[in-house]
């Protein structure tokens, strides 16, 4: 458990500086440039995410139940699930009319994903990792709406945009249900 809690944590905080810490990481882009930041921000964030999935995967071989979600709920998690996909893809796009309405389309997706997950998973591990997900990204978003700006959306192409973001993201939707899941995570959802 320790190593999946110090993964959380490092993933997290990293994903967190500009929340908490906005003058001191851009004292660092000024000190070390643009480039050498985001490489050291990607090694730290892969670090804590490889410490997550491998704690993560110890914990699942003795897993702490908290509760014994009713089955009706996995319906609900696939709801909840298939706009993560397309959300994804859309925060990765010039602003379409899903990225100007949402703002912030990634954290949308997180939290639709951490939550659905929370329905469906009632380990101790599975509340940790999704809760503290859940909350993570509620947190960004109250930080995220008192200084940000309005998003413009990309003229006649953001119609393209979101069709693109809706196509491409219920293709990974049904990929991930049906094969990449079992393939990555080593549970079958379907």
């Amino acid at each position: 458990m320790i190593i999946f809690l110090a993964g959380l944590a490092v993933f997290l905080g990293v994903h967190s500086i500009s929340v908490f810490n906005r003058p001191w990481r851009d004292a660092m882009v000024a000190n070390l440039g643009e480039l050498p930041w985001k490489g050291l921000y990607s090694l730290a964030s892969l670090a804590g995410f490889l410490l997550l999935v491998q704690g993560y995967d110890l914990t699942r071989a003795a897993p702490v139940a908290l509760y014994q979600p009713p089955a009706f709920l996995r319906h609900i998690a696939f709801a909840f699930l298939l706009p993560v996909f397309p959300l994804v893809v859309a925060s990765q796009l010039p602003a379409g009319h899903i990225k100007a309405r949402l703002k912030h389309p990634m954290l949308v997706a997180t939290k639709a994903w951490a939550l659905a997950h929370l329905l469906v998973n009632g380990a101790l591990a599975d509340v940790i990792l999704f809760g503290g997900l859940l909350a993570w990204a509620v947190a960004v978003r109250i930080s995220c709406k008192r200084r940000e700006a309005p998003i413009p959306v990309a003229g006649p192409r953001a119609a393209l945009f979101d069709g693109i973001s809706v196509v491409a993201g219920l293709v990974l939707y049904l990929a991930f249900v049906w094969w990449l899941h079992s393939a990555l995570i080593g549970v079958a959802v379907n």
